[in-house]
Order: structure tokens, then C-alpha cells, then sequence
């Protein structure tokens, strides 16, 4: 089944390796294939990727985008092992990210380490 996109203007879109990037009017497209989808605002890039979650988050973004796991997995392991530390009381989540990644569910991963992001925001804001 088809996945509807819709974009605001100048709003982008990573498909696999390629940015595309609406033109000044709100436009509407159906995505048909496997292609790795993620929006620009659940994109985090290696400048923003400033936090222990940050991290972790912009490596499973890789494995996703470029639908290649073992080239990530030494840097993700390192990244799992600072968040533990950085955030001993989201076990849990993390466990659920490293089943995701483990099972091949990246997206998945993606979506629970989001969830974590704005837990460590307001971890940040209230230091």
C-alpha cells in the first residue's frame, strides 16, 4: 500500500540516500516501494547530534537510510553504552531500541528514541 505524503512548502524528504525538497506550494505524493522514508523534522544530522540520545538516534538514522546495520554496529554499541550511562533510569527503552535495531524494525527504533529525546530535553532544561 502506498504511503500519502504531504510537504509544505520548502519542506524536504529523505527517501533512501536522496533529499527532495517541495517548491513554494503544498503539495501531496503517494511513496509505492521499500524505500527508507524519514521527514526532515525526524532527522538529526552529525552537527545537531550533540547528546548522548542525539547520537544514538543519528547512527540508527544511518543504518536506516543506507539499509546497512553492520557498517554502524561498532559505533552503535559505543552509543548504547553512553546512553546507559547518561540515562541509568531509561533501561527500558533503550532495551526496546536494541530489540528494534536487533530485529531489523530501525523505524521502530527510531520512533522509541524520539520518544527518549524529549525526555532528555527536559532533562537539559531543568539542569
Amino acid at each position: 500500500m502506498p504511503l500519502r505524503v504531504e510537504l509544505k512548502p520548502f519542506e524536504r524528504i529523505v527517501i533512501g540516500e536522496t533529499v527532495i525538497i517541495n517548491s513554494g506550494t503544498r503539495t501531496s505524493f503517494l511513496i509505492d516501494g521499500e524505500a527508507p522514508i524519514l521527514r526532515e523534522k525526524d532527522t538529526v544530522t552529525a552537527e545537531t547530534a550533540n547528546t548522548p540520545v542525539k547520537r544514538l538516534y543519528f547512527c540508527v538514522q544511518m543504518m536506516y537510510l543506507k539499509n546497512d546495520i553492520p557498517r554502524y554496529r561498532n559505533a552503535y554499541l559505543g552509543f548504547v553504552k553512553e546512553l546507559r550511562e547518561a540515562l541509568p533510569g531509561s533501561r527500558d527503552v533503550i532495551d526496546g531500541v536494541n530489540a528494534h535495531v536487533s530485529g531489523g524494525a530501525l523505524y521502530k527504533a527510531l520512533k522509541e528514541l524520539r520518544k527518549l529525546m524529549k525526555v532528555e530535553e527536559g532533562l537539559l532544561m531543568s539542569a
